[in-house]
């Protein structure tokens, strides 16, 4: 849980909880599923003004630091993979800025759809 508190610093912690339960819940849920399992994004983080963004949708069960979804660094090669949170807390954007969530970020479709416009070149989030 400590891991997204540098996401969610000054937020209720009841939302974090709810927010970290969706994320694992989704993660059992894949690795029950095998395959198939195609959900909508939990969470948004971005570096402003750096283009980056990860639209996550589930941590894995067995390890907290691994979280999965659409990982776009603004290159131009969008993709769904694993990212650890550890490793995004360290990230700096332009003028040092770090990595924050998007609270106004509401999904509505599932994660194959946004990494479909993201490789479309769309905006997507």
């Amino acid at each position: 849980m400590a891991l997204l508190g540098f996401v969610f610093q000054g937020e209720d912690h009841g939302i974090i909880f709810q927010i970290f339960d969706e994320l694992v819940a989704n993660g059992r849920a894949r690795e029950a599923l095998d395959g198939g399992f195609d959900p909508s994004p939990v969470v948004k983080l971005y570096i402003p003004g750096a283009g980056a963004i990860w639209l996550l949708s589930e941590i894995s069960p067995y390890d907290p630091d691994l979280a999965f979804g659409l990982c776009d660094l603004g290159m131009g090669f969008p993709e769904l993979g694993y990212v650890s949170l550890c490793e995004l807390e360290g990230v700096r954007g332009h003028f040092n800025m770090l990595v924050e969530r998007d609270f106004d970020f509401r999904a509505d479709k599932p994660l194959s759809a946004y990494l479909q416009a993201a490789r479309e070149g769309k905006e997507y989030a």
